[in-house]
């Protein structure tokens, strides 16, 4: 299925951000019945790739987030019983590691998240789906130099 362009918009900030902003429906819609905002799931999902007890400094740089909105991110999953915070060598460090409760959640969510990938790349094709992906790590290393 042909998928027909938006106006193109020659600001790269305002063009990244409509696509987000339409992205983030598309997954929210697709997640609703969960319970969880794609942000949120998004941060299950980084915590459960990044493995142990994470700092926060290293969720900060993956997900290229400043640490004021993860902070907001973080308290409600905490409070939910997702995530907790671990110990860790340096007590000035906060580490935060998914509960066992956390990890079911990822897992009965995954199959909501996984539609919605399998949408959308169906409806921009392989070849788009691929470069996009690419792309995209390319341009947020490049904005962050």
């Amino acid at each position: 299925m042909a998928v027909e362009a938006l106006p193109r918009i020659d600001c790269a900030c305002a063009s990244l951000r409509r696509a987000a902003r339409a992205v983030t429906q598309c997954y929210e819609a697709a997640l609703k019945e969960s319970g969880l905002k794609v942000t949120q799931f998004t941060l299950l999902q980084a915590l459960s790739l990044l493995g142990g007890a994470s700092p926060q400094s290293a969720l900060v740089k993956f997900l290229a987030i400043d640490a004021t909105t993860l902070s907001r991110t973080l308290r409600p999953l905490a409070l939910a019983g997702w995530i907790r915070v671990v110990d860790g060598a340096d007590a000035r460090e906060t580490r935060w590691q998914l509960t066992p409760e956390g990890q079911r959640k990822v897992q009965r969510t995954r199959p909501a998240w996984e539609r919605a990938q399998r949408r959308l790349r169906a409806r921009l094709g392989k070849k788009t789906w691929t470069l996009l992906l690419e792309d995209l790590a390319t341009v947020a290393a490049a904005a962050q130099e």
